[in-house]
């Protein structure tokens, strides 16, 4: 239990399968108008689940979050279209109605022109997605993306829209309260993704001209007032090469990605949402919320990357994280020993930093994400490293085919380790700390009267064997041959782990030893 001036959170079991935050409020006003119990759903599982915000309701539960009305009309995506469209928020020509035979379909597709986008009416997280291109692979495509559609959501009904080529994604965060107002806090850029899913996201947007911004964020506010929208929202847009956009979808619920957006303005927005729900208005009038320096996430998966990405399940053996700061924060729901389930998304943590720029941001993130040590699973980290300093991401070329199409330089095909690689990784194996002692000869680490003391060291690496002979030649230094190649080697320990030389070469090491293996 967690406790604070304003309220109290118990994390209480909810079915069985979730985990819910329950917000007791011990409120400081004598005539608050709001002293019942309180839910915070998170950002998952329930934060969009309209039956469990009726339940809250009916147990006189304040549900923090919008309406069951906006979760409603916001989870049709085809309904959502027909709102956004009366409302005067850009829409993406398409087919959202009640046939759903394959022939209408495919009829409709091509009225829209190919590409067309076939999206699950009631999908989300790029579930019961496929694009098709032409009259020849419709069919596949649809049945595919039914099949997908019906085992993430039990509904296979479709909706077709014309397919931008090479979008950005780029979403707004919105907050309304209860008496009709709404603003926006900038927009976020989302389009480096996997599977439909966000790897990458930074606010603001980069690249966008003032007169963008300030018409994708009144387009998300005038979208967040035609379902009188309370709490955090995020609308989602698909957005050309000529900063034309249109609606995508609306989430009833705060983002994973919301840190962003709160690094930039200064905005708590769960505080928000508690405020909000307690029957206060949005305490920043829209022209004074500040937009300052450039924020970047990334999320760090439990997942491999050369393998399609796909999810990795079992223990983390060991796991060091950086250090949060007050530009680095890293939010995280598991710790040293716990197991990644097959049965949730498999993030560890995410790593969301501020910079003044964009640059500086980024560099923050690179470094950061240097210091992340994992053993036990294979993680996205290195992946991360590759995409935050490639010059496409760094010239801010972004669309959401970025990962695929620059595959080649951010997936590299693994190779074996380097000569100096397998000796350094020898001398932190055969490393003995000095031992604290009045006798000599204690400090003499690996020494032995009238001869060299010789070690050997066997390394295995993506299934080789490298076996390696340590030479002492004094406190720490060897001499190690490696396949009739000698190296001069020199180890010494710092607080973050070794320090390496390797033929005259520095460099920094961390190592992990497991007692287990």
């Amino acid at each position: 239990m967690e406790r604070t001036g304003l309220y109290t959170i118990e994390y209480i079991p909810y079915n069985m399968d979730h985990i819910i935050w329950s917000i007791l409020y011990r409120p400081y006003y004598t005539n608050c108008r709001f002293c019942s119990t309180a839910v915070h759903p998170g950002y998952g599982f329930l934060s969009e689940n309209a039956e469990f915000a009726d339940l809250c309701a009916a147990n006189d539960i304040t549900f923090i979050g919008p309406s069951t009305e906006a979760i409603l009309d916001m989870g049709i995506k085809s309904k959502s279209k027909y709102i956004m469209a009366d409302a005067g928020v850009p829409i993406i020509r398409g087919y959202h109605d009640e046939l759903q035979d394959d022939a209408t379909l495919l009829k409709e597709s091509i009225k829209i022109g190919f590409p067309v986008m076939l999206k699950a009416i009631m999908g989300g997280g790029g579930k019961g997605m496929r694009i098709s291109r032409s009259e020849e692979d419709f069919q596949t495509q649809l049945d595919a993306a039914r099949r997908e559609a019906i085992n993430s959501c039990g509904d296979d009904r479709m909706l077709v829209e014309k397919f931008v080529e090479d979008p950005r994604h780029v979403e707004v965060q919105v907050f309304g309260d209860n008496y009709g107002e709404a603003v926006y806090l900038y927009e976020r850029d989302c389009s480096v993704q996997r599977r439909h899913q966000k790897v990458l996201e930074e606010a603001p947007a980069p690249g966008l001209t003032d007169e963008t911004r300030r018409k994708i964020g009144e387009a998300a506010v005038r979208a967040a007032k035609a379902v009188n929208y309370s709490g955090a929202g995020t609308v989602e847009f698909i957005m050309d090469r000529n900063q034309d956009f249109y609606f995508m979808e609306m989430n009833t619920r705060l983002q994973v990605e919301h840190p962003v957006s709160e690094m930039i303005t200064g905005v708590d927005l769960v505080e928000w949402q508690l405020r909000i729900a307690r029957g206060e208005e949005i305490p920043i009038a829209q022209k004074d919320i500040p937009l300052e320096g450039h924020s970047v996430e990334a999320r760090v998966y439990a997942e491999d990357p050369e393998n399609g990405f796909l999810p990795g399940a079992g223990k983390l053996v060991y796991l060091n994280q950086p250090d949060a700061s007050e530009d680095v924060r890293v939010e995280t729901g598991v710790r040293q020993g716990d197991d990644v389930s097959q049965y949730y998304d498999p993030m560890i943590a995410k790593l969301v930093v501020w910079g003044n720029n964009r640059q500086e941001a980024l560099d923050r993130l690179s470094q950061r994400l240097t210091q992340y040590r994992v053993v036990g699973l294979p993680t996205n980290i290195q992946f991360l490293k590759r995409v935050a300093q490639s010059e496409e991401f760094q010239n801010a070329e972004l669309d959401t085919g970025f990962i695929e199409r620059h595959e080649h330089k951010l997936i590299p095909k693994t190779t074996a380790p380097s000569p100096q690689n397998i000796v350094a990784a020898a001398m932190v194996k055969a490393f003995r700390p000095p031992v604290a002692s009045i006798d000599p000869f204690d400090l003499l680490t690996n020494w032995r009267i009238n001869q060299p003391v010789q070690e050997v060291v066997d390394l295995i690496a993506l299934g080789e064997t490298y076996s390696t002979t340590l030479t002492t030649v004094g406190d720490n230094r060897y001499q190690v041959s490696l396949n009739g190649q000698t190296f001069d080697g020199r180890i010494t320990q710092s607080d973050k782990g070794f320090v390496v030389e390797v033929d005259g070469v520095k460099s920094p090491v961390s190592a992990f030893a497991n007692d287990n293996e």
